[in-house]
């Protein structure tokens, strides 16, 4: 049943598609770095990994990267994924650990590889020092300051999160959409748009209200697609944290009932994002070409993350037109 959902919202979007061309050869060179930074060697876990496609979502966001740039964008993507996995999955860190995780990884981003923090070592450290070698020599000190807040911000509601779960509270749908607007990392996928592109948003740009509003509505779209993606999962695992899951509960409807409720509040919000976008002012001939850069990649975010959840082996969707 979510699996017609998902076809039919795909329909629904009004953003093109877009992939860079250099998608599959950085995908390969990906799996290859799993081994020389340690990452899980079991042939079922290097497999998963393989499947999931991290590189095809980083091209789908960045179509335009060159093929340096997408390989740290793929190695960027991948410790996010890695990060979700140890938080959500099977044995999962504890709110204190993931709190160690976020002191560690946001000391590397802020003061640089040599500062170190116990809860945070090992391959996935070594994969965030790999992946942070570029943007931190190429990109500006507000930039980076601009990167590791969404960071902070990201590995926050990741631990609000844990700490619900631990509890057993589950979210209302307010909470929740909030709530998911962290967790998902979109905020973080949004100033790599400026490292991919090379235009730079001065900060009264970057955090202008019409820009602010379009990147809320563009994390809501692709966070709202993938918990219908990943429904079937969360209902064993996530205590309520998904948007279809906080729906039924607050409402007290069926489950197949909060799905339609869910897509179809989708197609709604979809609709307003193509408005905003097309109302957002000028900001004059030395910005608008920076300010359609970051428009386009936040629309980018939002269908690569549609096309993205239906290829890859991370959420199993069976085949549509």
């Amino acid at each position: 049943m979510t699996e017609a959902v998902l076809w039919s919202l795909r329909a629904h979007c009004a953003i093109p598609p877009r992939l860079s061309p250099y998608a599959d050869d950085v995908q390969e060179w990906l799996v290859d770095q799993f081994t020389h930074l340690g990452l899980p060697l079991e042939a079922a876990a290097r497999d998963r990994l393989a499947r999931a496609g991290f590189a095809r979502y980083a091209g789908r966001l960045y179509p335009d990267a060159t093929e340096p740039d997408l390989r740290v964008l793929a190695a960027l993507f991948t410790w996010f994924f890695l990060i979700d996995d140890a938080c959500d999955g099977p044995g999962r860190l504890t709110p204190g650990q993931i709190r160690a995780l976020r002191d560690g990884a946001l000391a590397l981003l802020r003061e640089g590889p040599r500062w170190r923090h116990p809860g945070f070592s090992g391959p996935l450290r070594r994969l965030l020092v790999q992946a942070w070698r570029e943007p931190r020599r190429r990109m500006p000190a507000r930039w980076r300051l601009r990167f590791a807040d969404a960071v902070a911000h990201h590995l926050d509601g990741t631990w609000r999160e844990s700490v619900a779960k631990a509890a057993g509270r589950a979210p209302g749908v307010a909470e929740y959409v909030e709530l998911r607007r962290a967790t998902s990392a979109a905020y973080v996928s949004y100033p790599l748009i400026e490292f991919a592109t090379g235009r730079p948003l001065p900060d009264p740009v970057y955090h202008h209200p019409a820009l602010r509003r379009i990147g809320d509505l563009g994390n809501d779209l692709l966070s709202w697609f993938n918990d219908i993606a990943s429904l079937d999962r969360d209902r064993a695992t996530a205590g309520g944290h998904n948007l279809v899951l906080a729906v039924a509960a607050e409402r007290g409807v069926p489950i197949a009932s909060a799905v339609e409720v869910v897509a179809e509040r989708w197609r709604t919000e979809m609709t307003r994002f193509v408005a905003l976008r097309a109302a957002v002012p000028s900001f004059g001939p030395a910005l608008d070409e920076s300010v359609t850069a970051h428009l386009d990649g936040v629309a980018n975010a939002v269908r690569g993350t549609v096309d993205w959840t239906l290829e890859s082996a991370r959420y199993p969707v069976a085949p549509g037109s």
